[in-house]
Order: structure tokens, then C-alpha cells, then sequence
């Protein structure tokens, strides 16, 4: 069976005024099932870049992306948004919730794009909060959450739409030690269910957790 992702010479450049970026200088990597990868590196490294290809949110200029099999660096943009709603995950350093929507509308916002019965979405969205222990919290808004509950929301909106694959920038950036270890633990639960986790930090505490850490310096994998 192929990996879940693989990369083959990604290359990626930006045109900042008269100077061109090598933002990615052919990345090549494979991520496996159930794996937790830690993504680290000085900012400017690549790493934001590499997270939005492998997001489907950009395109790389050579090379190609597989995920699951499949070259999705070449599909049009109505094929790339499907795949991203149904196999891919966000998770945000800011969490990203909606202030006045309570937090299983959060949660069910990814499945406001499928047509689908309210009774499932509703159904689906408490379990995604069940998932993360916070079915006592669906009314509350995210004001009324700790940050670590807030984060929690975020990851089951995540999960609510059964991604396979969950992108995490920096998702323990804004908590303390101890709520960002409960995010870790979390995360690394995900990953024996058979979840993908691909985590960008600048936590060396946070990486420890990871399977593997791979560190990047202008737009270069330098370890891994």
C-alpha cells in the first residue's frame, strides 16, 4: 500500500520585488499512517510553505505530491477543495473558532460544505466532541473555554469530516506546559488510531513526542 504522503522533488520560489525565494529546494519526504512527525526550523525555513502544499492550499512549482497514491500537485481547484474537506485536518496556533457560534457549531462547520441531513451533522459533531472529552462543552462559546478546551475544539473540527491527515502549526503555541502536553498526548492518540500527524513547532518539549523531527533551513531539509 502507498504511503500516505509522499513528496518528490518539491521545488517552490516566490517572487519578493527583483529577488526570487527558494522557499522549498526539492523536498523530498514520506509520511507514513499513524506517524507524528515534528516539523522545526528558524522562520523563513520553509516550513509554513511546505505545510500549505501538503495542505493542498498552494501548488509547487516542480515536483509532485502524492497523497494516497494519487498526484494530487496537478488537479484542478474544485478536486483539490474536495480531498482537502474530506482526508485533511487544520489546526491553528490561534484555534480559528468562530466567537459567537457555540462549540459544536464549530466543530460542524467543515460539514456545512457537504450535503448531508442536519440530524447526521449534528450526530457527527458530537462524537468528533466526544473524542476529545468535551461533550459537556458543545453550548459554550469559545470565550467561556480554556485555552486548552478551545485547542480541543479546534482538533475536533479537525477530525469532525474523518481526515486522515491532521496539519498542526504550532497548535501548543498559546498554552502553557502542562495544558500543552494534554494537546500532545492528544495528538499522539490520534496517531495509533491510524491518524497522520504533521506537527509544526518550536517547541523542542512538544517534538519530543513526535516519531520523527524533521528540521529545515532555507527551504532545505538539513535532518531528519
Amino acid at each position: 500500500m502507498d504511503s500516505p504522503i509522499r513528496l518528490a522533488n518539491v521545488t517552490k520560489q516566490f517572487q519578493m520585488g527583483e529577488t526570487v525565494v527558494n522557499a522549498l529546494r526539492s523536498i523530498n519526504l514520506t509520511f507514513e499512517r499513524g506517524e507524528f512527525i515534528a516539523m522545526m526550523g528558524p522562520s523563513g525555513s520553509g516550513k509554513s510553505t511546505l505545510m500549505n502544499i501538503l495542505g493542498l492550499l498552494d501548488r509547487p512549482d516542480n515536483g509532485e505530491y502524492y497523497l494516497e497514491g494519487k498526484d494530487v500537485s496537478r488537479l484542478t481547484d474544485d478536486e483539490r477543495s474536495y480531498i482537502r474537506n474530506n482526508k485533511i485536518g487544520f489546526v491553528f496556533q490561534n484555534f480559528n473558532l468562530l466567537p459567537r457560534a457555540n462549540a459544536l457549531r464549530n466543530v460542524a462547520l467543515p460539514l456545512s460544505y457537504r450535503s448531508m441531513p442536519d440530524a447526521e451533522r449534528k450526530e457527527l459533531s458530537l462524537k468528533a466532541l466526544a473524542s476529545v472529552n468535551l461533550l459537556k462543552r458543545a453550548d459554550h462559546l469559545p470565550s467561556q473555554l480554556s485555552g486548552g478546551e478551545r485547542q480541543r475544539i479546534a482538533i475536533a473540527r479537525a477530525l469532525v469530516g474523518g481526515a486522515s491527515i491532521l496539519l498542526a502549526d504550532e497548535p501548543t503555541g498559546n498554552l502553557d506546559r502542562k495544558t500543552g502536553d494534554e494537546i500532545i498526548a492528544l495528538l499522539t492518540n490520534l496517531t495509533e488510531n491510524g491518524k497522520t500527524v504533521i506537527m509544526v513547532t518550536h517547541d523542542p518539549h512538544s517534538a519530543q513526542a513526535a516519531q520523527r523531527t524533521i528540521h529545515m533551513v532555507d527551504g532545505e531539509i538539513t535532518s531528519e
